[in-house]
């Protein structure tokens, strides 16, 4: 069984950067629209202008430095895990992100 891992680890290692990019990109599409309804409710006392410029910036920005920050994070949470076990963590990521988005009838 260990054969197996250390397959899929060795397959996927050179990937590892790109897929800790998509794992994080896929989060924040499962869940963009819970930190969209917070940043809603924060915002609707405030004028449309205000209210259109910190959306923008929360799109442009946030989303961005969560993706840009949260994947190094996602990639070196994964590094936690014994090294044949790696690329198996990542499967195991996606389909968790999967199993998360059905549950919240995404898919």
């Amino acid at each position: 069984m260990n054969e197996f891992f250390s397959a899929i680890s060795k397959a996927l290692s050179p990937y590892y950067t790109e897929m800790s990019i998509m794992l994080m990109a896929t989060i924040l599409v499962v869940y963009g629209d819970i930190i969209n309804g917070h940043v809603k409710r924060l915002l609707a006392p405030y004028h449309f202008t205000i209210r259109i410029s910190l959306f923008v910036v929360l799109c442009a920005f946030g989303y961005g430095a969560l993706t840009l920050y949260g994947a190094p994070f996602l990639k070196h949470v994964i590094a936690y895990l014994p090294w044949q076990y790696q690329g198996a963590g990542f499967v195991a990521a996606f389909m968790m992100i999967g199993f998360l988005a059905e549950r919240r009838r995404y898919i």
